[in-house]
């Protein structure tokens, strides 16, 4: 159940009974023909589907991360690390103050991930919480299926090509990128990272078959519910 289609009474009489919930990242940024907002898009969705069974409660996703790399592409708004980080603090105290306890956080953006080394800190602080930090994208079962499906994969690619991450009317090429040079891709400022990627894909196919993304999306739908009913501590 997402926290949108709760009032403030229900979440009460919820903390009664559990004290998990969901937190989705995201990010608003480019990802060549497909939405500026699929890293939102996803870990929201994928948060909401996997505790939906559970009956917990889904925040909204917090759609905007650290994205400075990408500034040269109209649309994409990244916050600082320093912005960033005390945001999710505040997110985190409130929840704490409130009664949940046990907090998953999903991950849908790479970027994100000073957050990671943040929550233990947190958690230090409050070690009446527990939280577990899951970048979906890259958890070990769902990047098996992605290797298993087609190696060639990275950011903009087809592996974030889902039907509801697409802009309708929009074509997208046929043929596969050759992989960007990651490491030369770490090198570059915004305005030359743009250039250099051209359209912003890394590297692969730009779509593939929609059998073969529900694979993937099952898979991380089915792995994130694991974190929300195995142990906590």
């Amino acid at each position: 159940m997402q926290i949108s289609e709760m009032n403030w009474m229900m979440v009460e009489e919820y903390l009664k009974r559990d004290d998990r919930a969901v937190l989705p990242l995201g990010s608003t940024e480019q990802h060549a023909y497909l939405s500026l907002s699929v890293d939102s898009i996803l870990a929201e969705r994928l948060a909401v589907e996997a505790a939906e069974p559970l009956d917990l409660p889904v925040f909204p996703v917090l759609a905007y991360g650290i994205t400075p790399y990408f500034r040269a592409f109209p649309g994409t708004i990244t916050l600082r690390v320093e912005t960033y980080i005390p945001i999710l603090r505040d997110i985190l105290d409130a929840m704490a103050e409130q009664g949940f306890r046990r907090i998953l956080i999903v991950n849908g953006h790479g970027g994100n991930t000073p957050a990671q080394g943040f929550i233990g800190e947190w958690m230090a602080d409050h070690p009446g919480v527990r939280i577990k930090f899951h970048n979906w994208w890259n958890a070990p079962k769902v990047w098996a299926q992605v290797q298993a499906i087609d190696p060639v994969a990275s950011h903009a690619s087809w592996m974030e090509n889902f039907p509801w991450t697409r802009l309708a009317n929009i074509e997208v090429p046929r043929e596969q990128k050759p992989m960007s040079d990651v490491d030369k891709l770490r090198r570059l400022n915004p305005k030359s990272l743009r250039e250099y990627l051209k359209d912003g894909n890394y590297g692969g196919l730009y779509q593939r078959d929609d059998e073969e993304m529900m694979k993937i999306w099952r898979t991380g739908v089915e792995e994130t519910r694991a974190l929300l009913t195995e142990a906590w501590d």
